[in-house]
């Protein structure tokens, strides 16, 4: 498991990634940092040691057949996650070499699976650098939520 300053950090990493997302926010929920488009359809949570597990890791919605092309081709950095995995939610391992490209191409593909076709043009057309505007790029900061506490549910 990384350090409490490392999981803080990549937090914050996480947190502008999905906070800069057309109308994203934070929320807890099941006791960990998790994001949602337009306050109700979660789209990234970001765990650590659930249930002892000993992993510091995110949860998030995937594209079809995602889940199980990353879980063949890299079983030691990504899992198919407990109670959302059978809806094709894809787990990746944050304390086994973190490639933050790899994490904001995940973070953007799981936001548009989730929110809807005008918000994922948005995010695509302010990321071209066509429109102006608070959204893509620039983060709203929620609540803190503590990394230190191993998730209950």
């Amino acid at each position: 498991m990384t350090s409490a300053r490392e999981r803080a950090e990549t937090l914050e990493r996480i947190r502008e990634i999905c906070l800069g997302l057309p109308e994203t926010s934070e929320r807890p929920s099941h006791g960990a940092p998790t994001f949602f488009v337009r306050g109700k359809r979660a789209f990234l949570m970001v765990l650590t040691d659930h249930h002892g597990d000993g992993r510091f890791a995110i949860w998030c919605a995937a594209t079809e057949g995602l889940q199980r092309m990353l879980v063949e081709a890299d079983p030691e950095r990504f899992f198919v996650p407990p109670y959302v995995g059978h809806r094709g939610w894809l787990g990746m391992r944050l304390d086994r070499g973190l490639d933050l490209d790899e994490l904001a191409g995940l973070a953007e593909d799981a936001y548009a699976e989730v929110a809807p076709a005008r918000l994922v043009e948005a995010a695509r057309v302010d990321r071209s650098g066509q429109r102006g505007g608070e959204t893509a790029g620039r983060a709203q900061r929620g609540d803190a939520v503590n990394v230190e506490e191993p998730v209950q549910t």
